[in-house]
């Protein structure tokens, strides 16, 4: 980024939004490439959407550079449940950080949008020049205005005041420290946690759904009677456990492995070699896609889950839900041009989170 700051081993990086799976992905990345001042908040020690607090945090002490993975984040159900605490929340968070970072010298700082920023029927691949060129998804619009108001926030921020406010949309990200709760998850988390507790349903294991509620969240009443397992946890009725996913499984979704997020975030913030300046295209754009330019229908994911969990019952297709986007694909020929690729295959990832979903807690 900005040429001005201290070596990255001797940098003071802070990190808002640690304790979540990118945030959590960063810090690894981070650590890993030596850096060894690495500032993080929980929310009890620092609300995001106090301003006064945040401008008290940035005024203790120096900060080169900031990565805002700071987010209220869900799934299709939380969007349309909680629209109101989505767009305040997130335009609060992003509002703080960048200001107060602004006002306290910070140059150098990194803000993660999301790829619902893009219209509902953008063209496939989409590219960055598709902002705001139509509609977005109704389903989450409150959170897409959010995000975009963030990236147009760091652009303002760069040209007023000479600022390196550089901002990454990531496609549909997924990885170890996900939301596995089944109301408010994305697809992944969601597919795989259903598919664990069918296959725990199926193999008669009442213990293990039992340890699979007090880590993860209760169980629906709608996903208990399709596995057949009581309403209140003490049994199993049936043994012929279903998985139902919502939607036709048609929609085509691209995902992105949280550790190939945090290595592309490290890229674009120069702070692995080669450096990516704001000559190589950032200002053009104003902002980079990041993602592998590969989608699945989320039924063919359906399967790759199914068949690393081991589930072998059936799968239905609750048709009365919505798709939401038919089809989400980020053109990341930009990124790519300036000489990064993700490394961890779709099939790789699942099985790397499943195997940390079932880790002893």
């Amino acid at each position: 980024m900005n040429s001005s700051v201290r070596p990255l081993a001797d940098s003071a990086i802070y990190v808002a939004g640690h304790r979540g799976m990118v945030g959590s992905a960063l810090i690894r990345r981070l650590k890993a490439m030596g850096c060894a001042d690495i500032i993080t908040r929980s929310h009890s020690e620092l609300d995001l959407t106090d301003q006064q607090a945040v401008r008290d945090f940035f005024a203790r002490r120096k900060i080169d550079y900031v990565v805002l993975a700071a987010a209220r984040v869900g799934g299709i159900h939380a969007n349309n449940t909680y629209p109101a605490e989505f767009i305040y929340l997130n335009l609060m968070i992003e509002a703080n950080v960048i200001h107060e970072a602004y006002r306290a010298g910070v140059k150098n700082l990194l803000f993660l949008g999301s790829s619902c920023i893009y219209p509902k029927f953008a063209p496939q691949p989409m590219k960055e020049e598709y902002l705001l060129t139509g509609p977005l998804e109704p389903t989450n619009e409150p959170y897409a205005v959010a995000k975009i108001a963030g990236i147009k926030m760091c652009n303002a921020y760069n040209r007023q005041y000479g600022t390196d406010y550089r901002s990454v949309m990531p496609t549909n990200l997924y990885g170890p420290e996900d939301n596995f709760h089944l109301q408010n998850s994305h697809v992944i988390p969601a597919l795989i946690r259903k598919f664990h507790l069918a296959r725990l349903a199926m193999d008669n294991d009442l213990e293990g759904l039992r340890r699979d509620e007090q880590v993860f969240g209760f169980i629906p009443a709608d996903i208990k009677e399709a596995i057949g397992l009581a309403p209140d946890s003490s049994c199993l009725i049936h043994h012929d456990p279903k998985v139902i996913i919502w939607g036709t499984g048609q929609a085509r979704r691209e995902f992105l492995h949280v550790d190939d997020m945090a290595a592309a975030c490290v890229f674009v913030m120069g702070l692995e070699p080669p450096v990516y300046t704001e000559a190589a295209g950032l200002a053009r754009a104003g902002f980079l896609n990041i993602g592998t330019g590969e989608d699945s229908t989320i039924g063919e994911v359906a399967e790759l889950v199914r068949g690393i969990v081991g589930f072998t019952g059936e799968t239905v297709y609750n048709s009365s839900q919505p798709d939401g986007t038919p089809q989400k694909l980020l053109d990341v020929s930009r990124l790519n041009s300036l000489g990064w690729r993700p490394t961890i295959s779709l099939e790789q990832g699942l099985s790397a989170v499943y195997s940390w979903y079932e880790k002893p807690r």
